[in-house]
């Protein structure tokens, strides 16, 4: 989720842009923007780069994981794969 302050800094620069007649309006739009704005993104389903990064390393160490856990199934199948051939003969 994005800070409400830069929510409130975007929606102040939208209706900074506004033309001169309708700034007696700026509050009220501002509020509409960053209702609008709060909406948009919260259907997005947006995550900070704090969340983002922590999901980055948890999927980087189960990577690791797997990638070990696949070694050791490998070198597991090496041995049973040898000890069959050795049996067969």
């Amino acid at each position: 989720m994005l800070d409400p302050k830069s929510l409130d800094e975007m929606a102040r620069k939208f209706a900074a842009n506004l033309p001169p007649g309708l700034r007696e309006f700026q509050q009220e739009m501002e509020r509409n923007f960053r209702t609008t704005m709060q909406s948009t993104f919260n259907r997005l389903d947006l995550v900070t780069r704090e969340e983002f990064d922590a999901q980055s390393k948890v999927l980087a160490r189960t990577r690791a994981q797997l990638e070990a856990l696949e070694e050791r199934v490998a070198a597991l199948e090496g041995r049973t794969g040898g000890e069959d051939q050795a049996g067969e003969s």
